[in-house]
Order: C-alpha cells, then sequence, then structure tokens
C-alpha cells in the first residue's frame, strides 16, 4: 500500500496537470471566498483607498475582460514555448530527459499562474450587477484581479528567463548530477551502522524446491516495497530471494522472486509478492540509481554523435559522473539481506556496487570517445580524481580496469604521437592515483588497532 502512494505521488508530481489543476481549483475557491468578503465589507470604505478600484460596473467588467483574455492568452504562450524547449530537449539532448522538464516545478507554477488568474477574473466578472438588478461591484475583487495580473507579468518575463536557462546542456547535466547525488544520499546513507551478513547462507534445498513468482505484466520495475516482503516472509515463515532490482525489465511470465518452503506459497502470498513489485512503462529514479547515470551517459554519448560533434558536453557530463562516483565510492554498500527481528534471514534481494554504476557511468562513454582526445582524457582525469576517495580494493580494480581499457580505445584510435603521448601521461597519471590510494589504505589497515584485542 505504501510503495502505490509513494508511484502514485511520483506520477502526480512529474505530470504537467498537477500543479496547474491545483492552482485553478485554489482560484475558484479564492472568487467565492473574496465576493462574500465585498459583501461584507462594502463600498463605502472601499471608495476612500487609494489602491482599491473604485470604478463602476462597466469599468469592472471592461478591467476583468480585458485581463481573462490576456491571461489565457499569454497561457497559450507558455504552453507552446514549453513545447518548444521539450521539443529541443528531446532532439538535442535525449527523449529521456523529458521527465526532467516536465517535472520542473516552474514551468508547472507559471502555467498554473496565468490559467488560475484567468479563472479567478472569470468568475468574479459573472457576480457583476448593474443598477437597475441590484448594483453590485466586488471592488476589491477587481482589484485582487489587477494584483494578479501584474504578477503574471512578472512572471512571464521570469519564464522567459527560465526556459532560455533551462535548456542550456551545462545545466542539464547539473540539474541531473544533483538527482543522482540525492539518489545516492537516499539510497547509499552515509551512517547505515552495523552491516548484516552479506555471505548469509540460504536454505539447503532453496536452489532445489524453491517456488518462482512470475510476473504477472510486462515492465521496467519502478520500485520494491522491501518493508512490505520481509513482513510477509516473516508472518508465513518464508524465504524469499528477489530475482530483479530497479530498473530491469521483466517480461510476463519471467521470474521476479523465488520463495522457500515451496508449500508455503499459497495463492494469496503470491499475489502479495508480485503486488510489491511496481512495473510501469518507464524507469524512475526512486530507487533506481543508474536512471541518472544513464540520463548522463546519453547526452553524453548524443553529444560525441558525428551529427552534434559536442565534446564540451560530454566533458561536462563526465564530470558530473565523477562527482557522484566520489560519492559513492565513500559509502558502505547496503547489506543484500534482510533478516526479522530474531535475526532469521528472510528476505534477499540485489543491489548496485560500485563496480556496477561505474560500468554503467563510463562504459559507453568510453566507446564513443575513442576519437575524442578531450573527452579521452577527461576520463583518465577523472578516474584520478576518484581513485583517493576510494577504500575498497575491488573499486580500485574498477577504476583500473576501466583506465586501461580508455587509454587502450583512445591510443588506437588517434593517429597524431602527441595526442598518444598525453593519453599515456594520463593513464600514469590515473594508475599512480590508485597505487597511492591502495597504499594509504593498507597503512590506514595496519595502523589500525585491532577491534578483538584486550586492553
Amino acid at each position: 500500500m505504501k510503495i502505490n502512494i509513494i508511484k502514485l505521488w511520483d506520477d502526480l508530481r512529474t505530470s504537467f496537470w498537477f500543479i496547474p489543476m491545483l492552482m485553478a481549483a485554489a482560484a475558484i475557491g479564492l472568487s467565492f471566498a473574496m465576493v462574500s468578503l465585498d459583501r461584507m465589507v462594502g463600498s463605502e470604505w472601499l471608495y476612500s483607498q487609494p489602491w482599491a478600484f473604485a470604478g463602476g460596473a462597466e469599468g469592472a467588467t471592461a478591467t476583468l475582460s480585458t485581463i481573462a483574455s490576456s491571461m489565457i492568452t499569454i497561457a497559450g504562450l507558455v504552453f507552446s514555448m514549453t513545447l518548444v524547449a521539450l521539443t529541443l530537449a528531446s532532439s538535442q539532448l535525449g527523449p529521456r530527459l523529458l521527465r526532467n522538464f516536465m517535472n520542473d516545478k516552474t514551468n508547472q507554477v507559471v502555467l498554473g499562474t496565468f490559467v488560475a488568474t484567468f479563472l479567478f477574473a472569470l468568475l468574479i466578472l459573472r457576480t457583476i450587477q448593474r443598477e437597475p438588478e441590484g448594483g453590485f461591484v466586488p471592488h476589491l475583487s477587481v482589484t485582487l484581479a489587477v494584483v494578479l495580473a501584474v504578477a503574471g507579468l512578472c512572471v512571464l518575463v521570469y519564464f522567459i528567463h527560465h526556459v532560455a536557462v533551462s535548456i542550456q546542456a551545462d545545466n542539464v547535466a547539473a540539474h541531473i548530477g544533483n538527482e543522482l547525488t540525492n539518489s545516492i544520499e537516499r539510497l547509499y546513507p552515509e551512517h547505515i551502522g552495523k552491516g548484516a551478513d552479506d555471505n548469509a547462507k540460504l536454505p539447503e534445498r532453496f536452489e532445489q524446491d524453491h517456488r518462482r513468482i512470475a510476473s504477472a505484466n510486462d515492465g521496467y520495475v519502478q520500485m520494491i516495497d522491501g518493508d512490505a516482503l520481509l513482513a510477509l516472509a516473516t508472518k508465513h515463515d518464508v524465504v524469499i530471494r528477489l530475482e530483479r532490482r530497479p530498473g530491469h525489465f521483466v517480461v510476463r511470465g519471467g521470474d521476479i522472486a523465488s520463495v522457500w518452503p515451496p508449500h508455503s506459497v499459497s495463492d494469496k502470498v503470491r499475489d502479495c509478492i508480485k503486488d510489491a513489485f511496481v512495473l510501469g512503462n518507464h524507469r524512475t529514479p526512486f530507487q533506481d540509481i543508474e536512471f541518472a547515470v544513464n540520463q548522463l551517459v546519453e547526452i553524453a554519448v548524443r553529444a560525441l554523435s558525428p551529427g552534434i560533434n559536442d565534446p564540451f558536453t560530454a566533458v561536462a557530463c563526465v564530470d558530473r559522473l565523477s562527482a557522484a562516483l566520489v560519492r559513492l565510492a565513500q559509502r558502505d554498500t547496503p547489506s543484500v539481506c534482510r533478516y526479522d527481528e530474531g535475526k532469521i534471514l528472510r528476505v534477499v534481494t540485489t543491489t548496485n556496487a560500485f563496480s556496477d554504476v561505474a560500468d554503467s557511468a563510463l562504459n559507453q562513454i568510453r566507446q564513443h570517445s575513442r576519437s575524442s582526445v578531450a573527452v579521452s582524457l577527461r576520463l583518465l582525469e577523472s578516474i584520478a580524481v576518484i581513485a583517493p576517495f576510494t577504500h575498497r580494493p575491488d573499486d580500485r580494480s574498477t577504476l583500473r580496469r576501466h583506465a586501461k581499457m580508455i587509454a587502450q580505445g583512445s591510443t588506437a584510435a588517434v593517429d597524431e604521437a602527441h595526442d598518444r603521448r598525453a593519453v599515456a601521461e594520463r593513464l600514469s597519471d590515473a594508475l599512480d592515483a590508485l597505487d597511492v590510494a591502495e597504499s594509504q589504505h593498507a597503512q590506514h589497515k595496519v595502523g589500525a588497532p585491532d577491534a578483538n584485542a584486550q586492553p
């Protein structure tokens, strides 16, 4: 249930209509409240206020009509500018980045501002009554409508600036880099306490007797409700092993989990396990750290294509990826084992290790940057930057492997001796940085006090 609420909220906040509809509903409620306040206050007091609208029914009608028509026209202009930005982002940076632009709160608030102001002016307009009909003019409401119109013009000026800034490649890379950093902070917390034993053994007959749980639909695994699976496994005294993680694509009938013992898996338990997996047509960054990584990689690969040939954008993406890998190298990977209160193994999950994320970040860029010396050099420089922050031998081995492949591919693709020497120098710097990090880590382990030693 919790994961479905999170999924619903994620769909709402990344939609282009949710915030404008909320603002439109607020404008409707505000119009009724302001008309009631106008009837309570009366017009005599407002006539003495220099800031209030003091015109008659004809003037109020003309003012509100002008505001309503201009606001709906500007709303159409904002929508057109947004579509142009989306089209440009899709063609130049990649269609998977449309989610970031649709999730931009500024675009949603700007569109909502003009729609809400239009509705407010329209609903106030209908309450105006001329003298033969009772003579009611909502002076306070008309004044507020004018204030909202002036605010709308300020919002329009800011929106033009925001669109011009938001479609710049460096800013897009920075935004995705921040989203990647937030994913690391959420999925790899800095203080996770003492980890459980990742080498905990499954029951002896798990591989022979487990019952496979098949997916009911096709799609990408967007979220998995781990708490619900742990509670379910504890309640029914079973062990669940997840066969897929967020970001994986599953086909109908494909395995998503294995459960032991099989005789404890009723149809209800099977359905509950399926419900813990949220599938969708696309990947999301909530539990999938590689989602933002792939977005940066896509921008870099497109920038390196012959049709665009923009190595500066690729370098910016490499910089953001290296910053994320630095943070990830300093974090402990959460345990894949989940235990109940009695310390009994209940759920075995899958997780992204540093090597998995590094492969996703570097493989495709390395393959497409062989003929671009500038990008290859920046890749090697990034490895030298990441090296001092690594504290696991496997992480340094991964970086060392990538450094050698980058240098090998770039050296084979370029013809100039000067470029080859530059690549060789950067490779030497990267390997030296990894050697220094390994030496410092070994000295730290030797000098660290023995936790089991008696005082």
